[in-house]
């Protein structure tokens, strides 16, 4: 069998990252470092850096509509901005981590982290372009094991191996559960191309009446959404999510909270629209009962951690739900608003983990939530950019965050009629999302309270951060408040969707 390899000229963004990946083993192999040498390789981290600012801007570009290997694979202007998207979210993730690979105990695995966390970002933009289940689930499998290998990264510190086990253990389950869900799909439908899948679907609910076929497609859809609801956090899928942020290093529990939650994310918000489009009367119920479930849960979780990771971790299950509720209204307007969603959550919360991570960095690793009292005191400026990025999550004006609420409840109801029994639990939904709101400014507010208000007679010492995390906080900075307010961003995105 003749392949053709011009194919994969097709694939720009798969190539580049290729690309880097090659680069970047290269480099770390000629001069890779053993523990306890005092080699230096400052030049490591910028050259990565740039290397991904390449690999974006390169991407960046307006796609033509593509296809490879069979049409296993498309890409498109849409999905173009996807990837940017999370391109932008692991750059801003390699800058922010310099810090912490500067550490005697992490630096000698620097090359491991950069390998990995590539390897990962590929795997996700196999799942964006995937138009055949058999290629996403490689794509989502390209994307879980070396994530887990992130995960486990710091295994002599923090409970990171555990994290890593409790992480490819539910992963693994949540592999498995999909799996059944697409054999359920494959023995209705008799393919797994996505348009074969539809083509099926939509015979099979034109008629009346139950049939064997409609009750085994509907089981395969559950199951395939019961797997992509453990990648995103989505309650009840939710459990692993807590101990597996706590334990984690900080800098790839922010990457796994944005990164891969939004792959997941596009993934699912596309399939169900595209492929699951004969069904939508039956995902739509199920997708307001997750959602309903997913903000209202973590918030109650939310507001009793005392450990900062942990709370955030209830904190993106929340969001997971705000991301979702884009998709219940089945609209033009859900993959733009879920996008724009996701770009303003990248830039917030890894605000937030950058933070984070500076003074766990230079604080013995403290991350309780008790010792941010009285932080504005010692360190004003990260305590302001933390307020910054918590008025954003929680969707306060003028801040990017609010707006990209906003989207998400309009798109909820874009298609809706209120005289539908869809229609109106629809509403019901967004109304439940916006009470959720206001709960979730409360335990927000408790970061801010602890920073400005509540006394400490021994606060956190002042310290400088590392000249790259100033960067990485300006750009995330910088996207928390101008993000919203220039409406050109929205329009990038909804044009190119």
């Amino acid at each position: 069998m003749n392949v053709n390899y011009s194919q994969f000229l097709n694939m720009v963004p798969e190539v580049t990252l290729t690309t880097i990946l090659i680069i970047v083993f290269i480099a770390d192999f000629f001069t890779a470092k053993r523990p306890g040498e005092s080699k230096n390789r400052g030049w490591f981290n910028p050259l990565v850096c740039v290397l991904m600012l390449a690999q974006i801007l390169v991407n960046i570009r307006p796609a033509a509509e593509v296809t490879a290997f069979g049409g296993m694979y498309i890409s498109g202007p849409a999905i173009g901005i996807i990837k940017t998207i999370l391109a932008l979210g692991a750059l801003i993730v390699l800058i922010q981590s310099r810090e912490w690979m500067q550490r005697p105990d992490t630096n000698f695995k620097e090359g491991e982290f950069y390998l990995l966390l590539i390897s990962t970002l590929l795997g996700m933009n196999m799942m964006v372009s995937a138009n055949h289940f058999l290629l996403f689930f490689l794509g989502l499998e390209m994307a879980s094991v070396p994530m887990a290998c992130l995960v486990g990264l710091d295994k002599y510190r923090h409970n990171s191996a555990e994290a890593a086990a409790k992480f490819i253990l539910t992963a693994t389950f949540s592999s498995g559960v999909m799996l059944f869900g697409i054999s359920f799909l494959y023995g209705a439908t008799g393919s797994l191309y996505f348009s074969d899948v539809t083509s099926s679907l939509a015979s099979t609910f034109a008629s009346e009446g139950y049939t064997p076929s409609k009750a085994l497609c509907i089981m395969g859809m559950v199951f395939f959404f019961s797997g992509l609801g453990f990648k995103i956090s989505l309650v009840p899928f939710h459990f692993w999510t807590a101990d597996t942020y706590q334990g984690a290093p900080t800098t790839v529990t922010g990457y796994l909270s944005v990164c891969s939650k939004g792959a997941a994310a596009f993934a699912l918000c596309a399939i169900l629209m595209k492929v699951f489009a004969p069904m939508v009367i039956y995902w739509q119920y199920m997708l307001m009962i997750v959602v309903v479930l997913s903000i209202t849960v973590a918030n109650l979780f939310a507001i009793h951690q005392s450990d900062l990771k942990r709370f955030m971790a209830f904190s993106s299950i929340s969001q997971a739900g705000y991301i979702v509720l884009a998709m219940v209204g089945n609209s033009d307007m859900s993959i733009t608003a879920l996008s724009f969603y996701i770009l303003i959550y990248v830039v917030a919360n890894m605000a937030v983990f950058t933070i984070i991570s500076a003074v766990e960095e230079h604080n013995g690793g403290v991350v309780d939530m008790d010792a941010y009292n009285g932080f504005y005191k010692t360190n004003p400026r990260l305590a302001f950019l933390m307020t910054l990025a918590l008025f954003s999550l929680g969707g306060i004006p003028p801040f990017a965050g609010m707006f990209s609420k906003f989207f998400a409840f309009m798109a909820a109801v874009k298609g809706a009629e209120i005289t539908t029994t869809v229609g109106a639990l629809t509403y019901a939904t967004v109304f439940i999302a916006l009470i959720n709101t206001v709960i979730s400014l409360y335990y927000y507010l408790l970061i801010v309270k602890a920073m400005y208000i509540k006394p400490n007679d021994n606060p956190l010492p002042c310290f400088r951060s590392a000249v790259s995390t100033r960067f990485a906080l300006a750009l995330c900075t910088v996207g928390v408040v101008l993000f919203g307010v220039c409406s050109f961003v929205y329009d990038w995105v909804a044009q190119a969707l």
